[in-house]
């Protein structure tokens, strides 16, 4: 942070830095200067000073900076010359509003300069490509490089400055002006989300200053000056605020307005009050409260009649026939009939707003409908007069509406009262709150109310109408919108009637006794028959009879009491049942409602990003169809051109152009020219050598005779030059011995100067050195360090992948030994199966070969049957067993190898020895030979007579 002795010293050093293109350390030089605490006494200089310190912050878009330079200036002036601040700001706003113009003219200028580079192409190429690539149009894109960033700027300037002035009593004039400018800025350049938040600040301001109210610079709302500012500021928001059609942002800007009328207790002035009510007549009919629409004309009216010298009798009937035709559209019905309690107090407590707005002041605990009605509007219109003011339609159509009874042609004569008004209109002269006024907006409103009055006519004259005949009465809707009002209005319950579309009529009415047609002819019945009775039969007047009726007329009041009661009671229950029955029937419809409204938001999404997808493709077709056959007529225009400037007709006519014709005759006559052009250039380089030797030959003496004489020129030339040099070198050499004897004298200081240079830097480069050597011993010890360290750590990693892969040796040995353990087992078990199995076919062979004695011993091959003992018959056996067996293994079907044979297919060859039980035995491993089948004599002997096994012989 630098400090500077005299405030001109920071100004100085400030266009210094400025001089040298040093804008920012400028700008932090003179910031340093202002929120210094030693310059907190005010002076001129730091009024330049601000004047400087501004310039930098706008050129540079440095809000922040600018804020802060501020608050400490006004903190250095506030109590001296408040003043110079003024003007500070004024500067400060001036500057930032002409760079945004400047900006905005300079985007302009570059746009039209872009628009009208090329008067032939529509569109340029980085245009084109850059509309593709970012979706923007040239003017978007210069807005945003160009003008955004300068109104970003404006708009923080007015928000500072606004800030800065929100609670001084001496500059309220300059904070409305900013207020002001600020708002004209939102109008201008239609910033509607920077106006909403303008307004808020604002409100916020006025919040914080009567909340606040002990501080010493707070502005005195009491005081008719400061009033007046915060009401000029109040009714400029508003005017903005209509006119940008943001009407919620105007009804808070009325009741700011109100809220300030209130917190004085004063009324402001007449003329601020006919732009109230103005305004209040716009906003409430975009809101259709067309009752206190009504009512803010009525206020205007009479102010305007009372304290509006200037108002021509025309303007006054205008204005008069606007408040007529206000009244009479209000609807004539309440519209919160049969709401629930909810919805009633809020529309309480909203008409309780609108009528303090108006500026009727009713109590909250009183229903306000009873003082602000429809009926209580016209009263009051007449007994004010402003009947009389009307124009004749207008006086007309309020004679139809109101008091005239015409069921049939009520229609029919409005409508042409209702063309006529609807041309009555223009601007009015000497009411400049209203500049316009035009009578055709209340035209629908009154064919609405037309068609509700001829509905409520004719139902006290018809029961039933067809629907043919209803519809040529009312000639302002069709059916359907007519069908739409009078539904409304049963609703509200100002009509009773129903709708047969399948009989094609209408029934009035209700059948009831307790309607209100009916009631109404009863009752007027009733009455004139108790005339007439009167009259026949005149009561007698006798004093007695009153004492005898007096008890019985309090019982029976009592007892017609309690019945009402009862009876509203049930009609109360009844009430709230057909609300929750209705209330049940309006969530279903509105989840019907609803879940179909997704379904078609849905569908209606997916068909339009179709559509876009579609109209996308079509259009980047389009256009590159439009881009080759552009690409094609310029081609086509300049080889026809060419044609035309070597005299020969157009390359192609009377057939479709094409990019790729053209292309191929392009390079058709490319290649003729190319050839013709080099037969010319062959026979022009041989007419060029023959002239470049001619010429040559011509000028080679002329050539050396030009040479000899620039040789003697530049002999003499060189001589010349020569002695000159000679003479001033004499010259300089004097110099120079006359400059050596005048600094011989300094020889020796400079020795010592030398020296002590010299010595300072020996000096330092030693230390130099040693700090240097320092760091490195340094370095050298940490690079050991990490080096030993990362030793140690690679030790430790070898020496634990070392025992790793110990331990997977030694897994797999383990393993390996195991499968050879498991497969010495497999060999010993199969070479113990191979002898089993090797005994076996011994057996069978055994078996075969007795098998074949026997045979041959049946059949007498043999005269004596040969005995061979094998071991397995006992000596005591006698011999007579042998054919038998024989002849019972013959008999038995011989069994298949690797076949299982059945008991019942056993037992079926010999029934004089059935088989014994067989033993069976086998192994569990997939290799094994199958089980053998045993069967024993019932001799006892151990002999096998039957063996089978699934292994093949």
């Amino acid at each position: 942070m630098s400090t500077f002795a005299k405030p001109e010293n920071a100004l100085k050093r400030a266009e210094e830095l400025i001089n040298v293109g040093q804008k920012q350390d400028a700008l932090q030089a003179l910031h340093d200067l202002i929120t210094s605490k030693r310059h907190r006494n005010w002076q001129k200089t730091l009024e330049k000073i601000m004047f400087k310190y501004v310039e930098l912050c706008v050129e540079m878009r440095k809000g922040r900076y600018a804020k802060d330079g501020l608050i400490q200036y006004r903190i250095v002036c506030q109590q001296v010359n408040v003043t110079s601040l003024e003007e500070v700001i004024k500067h400060f706003m001036h500057l930032s509003t002409e760079k945004a113009e400047q900006a905005r003219s300079q985007a302009q200028a570059l746009e039209e300069a872009l628009d009208v580079d090329d008067l032939e192409a529509d569109k340029r190429p980085e245009d084109l490509m850059l509309s593709y690539v970012s979706g923007e149009k040239g003017k978007d894109r210069s807005d945003r490089e160009l003008v955004t960033p300068w109104f970003k700027f404006l708009w923080e300037t007015y928000r500072t400055v606004l800030e800065i002035l929100r609670n001084n009593s001496k500059l309220e004039a300059l904070y409305a002006m900013t207020a002001h400018r600020a708002f004209q800025f939102c109008k201008q350049y239609k910033r509607t989300t920077e106006f909403r938040r303008l307004c808020e600040i604002i409100r916020n301001h006025l919040v914080n200053l009567n909340k606040y109210k002990d501080q010493r610079d707070r502005p005195d709302l009491s005081a008719p000056e400061s009033l007046q500012l915060y009401l000029d500021t109040r009714m400029e928001q508003l005017k903005i605020a209509t006119e940008l059609e943001l009407w919620q942002e105007a009804f808070r800007s009325v009741e700011d307005i109100h809220g300030l009328m209130c917190m004085v207790k004063k009324t402001p002035k007449p003329s601020l009050m006919v732009v109230y009510y103005a305004k209040l007549t716009e906003i409430f009919w975009i809101s259709s409260s067309h009752l206190y629409h009504a009512y803010a004309w009525l206020k205007l009216f009479t102010l305007q009649k009372n304290f509006n010298k200037n108002l021509s009798q025309k303007d006054l009937q205008l204005i008069a026939s606007s408040v007529v035709l206000a009244a009479l559209s209000v609807t004539p019905y309440d519209k919160t009939h049969g709401a629930s309690h909810m919805e009633l107090e809020n529309e309480k407590e909203r008409n309780l707003r609108m009528t303090n707005l108006i500026g009727f002041n009713l109590d909250p605990k009183s229903d306000g409908r009873e003082v602000l009605s429809r009926s209580s509007l016209i009263s009051e219109l007449v007994s004010k007069g402003v009947m009389n003011c009307v124009t004749q339609e207008v006086k007309d159509l309020y004679n139809l509406l109101e008091h005239e009874f015409l069921p049939l042609d009520l229609a029919s004569k409005v409508q042409p009262i209702l063309t006529r008004i609807s041309k009555v209109g223009g601007k009015l002269a000497s009411a400049s709150s209203v500049p316009e006024i035009q009578l055709s907006q209340y035209v629908p409103a009154l064919e609405k109310l037309t068609t509700l009055r001829l509905l409520q006519q004719v139902s006290q004259v018809y029961q039933t109408m067809k629907i043919q005949s209803l519809s040529k009465m009312i000639p302002f809707f069709e059916f359907s919108v007519v069908e739409k009002i009078f539904v409304d209005a049963v609703r509200q319950n100002f009509l009773s009637l129903k709708v047969d579309h399948m009989k094609g009529v209408v029934m009035f009415g209700s059948q009831g006794l307790e309607a209100d047609g009916l009631r109404d002819h009863l009752s007027i019945l009733a009455e004139l028959l108790n005339k007439a009775r009167t009259q026949i039969y005149p009561p007698a007047k006798k004093s007695s009879k009153l004492a005898e009726i007096l008890p019985v007329l309090s019982e029976t009041v009592d007892k017609e009491h309690k019945r009402l009661l009862a009876r509203k009671s049930i009609i109360e229950k009844r009430k709230e049942e057909q609300e929750k029955q209705l209330l049940e029937m309006e969530r279903e419809e509105e989840s019907k409602r609803l879940r179909l409204q997704k379904l078609t938001e849905e569908a209606e999404q997916k068909r339009l990003a179709a559509e876009y997808e579609q109209r996308k493709n079509q259009r980047i077709l389009k256009e590159i169809e439009e881009r080759e056959l552009e690409e094609a007529q310029a081609m086509l225009q300049e080889a026809e051109k060419r044609g035309k400037k070597k005299g020969k007709k157009p390359i192609i006519e009377g057939e479709k152009v094409t990019k790729q014709s053209l292309l191929e005759l392009a390079r058709t006559e490319q290649m003729r020219e190319r050839q013709e052009m080099e037969k010319k250039l062959q026979k022009l380089a041989k007419t060029m050598d023959y002239l470049e030797r001619a010429k040559r030959e011509e000028e080679a003496p002329l050539i050396e005779g030009a040479f000899q004489r620039r040789l003697v020129e530049e002999k003499v030339l060189h001589e010349r030059e020569h002695q000159q040099e000679v003479e001033l070198s004499k010259l300089r050499h004097e110099g120079d011995l006359k400059e050596k004897h005048r600094l011989s004298r300094m020889l020796e200081n400079k020795n010592i100067f030398q020296e002590r240079v010299l010595s300072r830097r020996q000096s330092e480069y030693n230390r130099m050195r040693a700090e240097a050597r320092e760091q490195l011993e340094q370095l050298k010890k940490a690079h050991k360090e990490a080096r030993d360290a990362k030793r140690k750590l690679l030790y430790y990693l070898r020496g634990e992948e070392v025992r790793q892969r110990r331990a997977r040796e030694e897994e797999e040995a383990r393993k390996h030994e195991e499968e050879e353990r498991r497969k010495k087992e497999e060999a010993e078990r199969r070479a113990k199966l191979d002898e089993i199995a090797e005994k076996q076919r011994q057996r069978e062979r055994e078996i075969e070969e007795r098998a074949r004695l026997q045979r041959e011993a049946l059949l007498g091959k043999a005269s004596e049957p040969k005995h061979v003992d094998f071991g397995g018959a006992r000596p005591s056996e006698p011999q007579t067993a042998a054919p038998a067996a024989s002849a019972a293994a013959a008999a038995a079907p011989a069994p298949t190898p690797g076949k299982y044979v059945p008991k019942y297919r056993r037992t079926e060859g010999s029934s004089q020895a059935p088989p014994s039980e067989p033993d069976r035995w086998s192994s569990g491993r997939a290799d094994d030979r199958g089980g053998d089948r045993w069967r024993s004599d019932r001799g006892g002997g151990a002999r096998p007579t039957t063996w089978s096994s699934s292994r093949t012989r």
